[in-house]
C-alpha cells in the first residue's frame, strides 16, 4: 500500500493535460505551440476546427491566395475535429465541430483533460467548448485580443454584451491577458474578481533576431530588386491595405516631408502587403509625381525580416489595431517603430520618444512631425531601434510559459511554478 507521500509524488510527476481549442493553425501561434509542448510536466493537445490556413486559401483582408511559408503544425500534438460545417474562413459561424465532448471527457483508454484554454469567446465553437468543461468540471482558461474601443456603443448594444458577458463569466476560471489594455477590456468586461495571468503577445523573439542577422548577407540583393539607393533611408510599412490600416495617412505624411523641402525627400517609403485600398494607393502615389515609393506586394513570413532589416523606421498607423504583432517582429531587428496611438501594444511595447513615436490617430500632421524626428539624425533612429530590441527581448515565450503555468496551477493546483 502506497503512503500518502509516494501519491503525492505520483501526482506531481504526472503530466497536466492542456487541451487548447482554436479555430485554425496560426502562423503567429505555431512557434508559442511547439514551445509549450517543451514543458516536460504540460501534455498539450491543440484542437483545430479547420486546416484551412494549411493549405492555399485566399486571405480576405490581403485579397490574395496565401500559403504560409513557415511550419503550422510541427512540433506538438493536434487534432482536427470533425465538422458539421465548415466554411474554411474565419468567423463566429464559420466552423461548427463535434468531438469535443468525449476528447475533455477521455475514456477507457485514455485520460480526460484536466485543462481547457481556449483563443477568442465569440465563435460556435469556442462557446461550445467551455459549456461542455463546464458540464464535465474542467477548469476554462481564456485568451483573446479584445481592448476597449474608442466608440461608445448604444444603450441595447452595452445591455446584449452586459448579458452576454455575465454569462460567459460563469463558465471561465481565469483569463490571459495578452496586454495592458486587454487586461482593462478584462476587468470592464468579467469584473475586477476573476483572476488574471499575463500572458503577453509576444512572438519568436530568437527567431526573427537570428533571421534578421542572416538578411544582412542577402541586403544588396534585395535592394537591387527593389531599385534602392543604399544610401537613403527607408521608411517600412508591411501589413494589409485595408481602410483601418490607415496606409494612406502615412502616404500622406511622406509626401507632405516631400512638399516642404521642395522636393522628393531622401527617404524611401516601402509598402508590403496586399489588399483592397492598394489601386486606391497606387493612384494617390502616380498623382503625387515621387518616385520613392515602392509597392513590394504580399510577403510570407520568412520574407519579412529582410524588408526589417533594410528599414530605418517601420510605421503602423492603424486605427483599431487589436494588438500589431508585426511590431514585436520589427522590434526584433532593432528598427524604431512610430505607432498610432490605437494600437494596442503601444502602451507596453513603445513609449513615445524611447523605442520610437507615438502620435494621434488620423492625424497626418502629428505623423508627419514624428517622420522628420526620428529620420532628421540617423543616430536617433539607430539609437530607438536599440531600446526597442532590449524591450522586445523581456516580451518573449518565457513570460508566456510562465503565465501559462501560473493560470494551469491556480486552477488545477497540480503544477508548480
Amino acid at each position: 500500500m502506497r503512503s500518502p507521500e509516494q501519491s503525492r509524488e505520483d501526482n506531481a510527476k504526472k503530466k497536466v493535460k492542456v487541451a487548447y481549442l482554436v479555430s485554425h493553425p496560426i502562423q503567429y501561434q505555431a512557434p508559442l505551440l511547439r514551445r509549450i509542448a517543451q514543458e516536460p510536466d504540460i501534455e498539450l493537445t491543440v484542437f483545430f476546427g479547420s486546416n484551412f490556413s494549411v493549405q492555399e486559401y485566399v486571405d480576405k483582408g490581403f485579397g490574395v491566395d496565401v500559403k504560409w511559408d513557415v511550419p503550422l503544425l510541427d512540433g506538438y500534438r493536434y487534432e482536427f475535429l470533425p465538422a458539421i460545417w465548415d466554411k474554411r474562413r474565419t468567423g463566429p459561424t464559420s466552423q461548427l465541430n463535434y468531438g469535443i465532448f468525449s476528447r475533455l471527457r477521455g475514456s477507457r483508454e485514455r485520460d480526460g483533460f484536466d485543462v481547457l484554454w481556449v483563443h477568442g469567446y465569440s465563435t460556435l465553437n469556442t462557446l461550445q467548448g467551455m459549456l461542455i468543461a463546464k458540464a464535465l468540471g474542467i477548469p476554462v482558461l481564456l485568451r483573446a485580443e479584445s481592448r476597449l474601443g474608442r466608440k461608445q456603443n448604444g444603450a441595447l448594444k452595452q445591455l446584449a454584451k452586459r448579458l452576454f458577458f455575465s454569462g460567459l463569466k460563469q463558465l471561465v476560471d481565469g483569463v490571459l491577458p495578452i496586454g495592458s489594455l486587454n487586461a482593462a477590456y478584462w476587468r470592464h468586461a468579467m469584473g475586477e474578481n476573476l483572476p488574471q495571468f499575463m500572458m503577453p503577445y509576444a512572438v519568436d523573439n530568437e527567431y526573427f533576431q537570428s533571421r534578421s542577422r542572416e538578411a544582412d548577407l542577402r541586403r544588396g540583393d534585395l535592394q537591387r530588386e527593389l531599385g534602392l539607393d543604399a544610401s537613403r533611408p527607408v521608411i517600412l510599412f508591411a501589413s494589409k491595405l485595408q481602410r483601418r490600416k490607415r496606409c494612406e495617412d502615412l502616404i500622406r505624411a511622406y509626401l507632405s516631408l516631400c512638399s516642404k523641402v521642395g522636393s522628393e525627400p531622401t527617404p524611401y517609403l516601402l509598402i508590403v502587403g496586399d489588399g483592397e485600398e492598394r489601386a486606391a494607393l497606387e493612384r494617390l502615389v502616380s498623382q503625387s509625381g515621387v518616385s520613392g515609393v515602392r509597392f513590394c506586394g504580399f510577403r510570407n513570413q520568412s520574407e519579412l525580416p529582410g524588408f526589417f532589416y533594410l528599414a530605418s523606421v517601420f510605421v503602423l498607423p492603424s486605427q483599431d489595431e487589436p494588438w500589431g504583432l508585426i511590431v514585436n517582429e520589427v522590434m526584433n531587428s532593432g528598427r524604431a517603430v512610430i505607432l498610432s496611438d490605437d494600437v494596442g501594444c503601444q502602451p507596453d511595447l513603445v513609449t513615445d520618444g524611447v523605442e520610437g513615436c507615438v502620435f494621434p490617430v488620423g492625424n497626418v500632421k502629428a505623423l508627419t512631425e514624428a517622420l522628420r524626428r526620428v529620420l532628421e539624425r540617423p543616430e536617433t533612429a539607430a539609437t530607438m531601434g536599440g531600446h526597442g530590441l532590449k524591450r522586445i527581448s523581456g516580451w518573449s515565450y518565457e513570460e508566456d510559459i510562465a503565465g501559462l503555468r501560473r493560470a494551469i496551477a491556480a486552477v488545477t493546483r497540480r503544477l508548480s511554478t
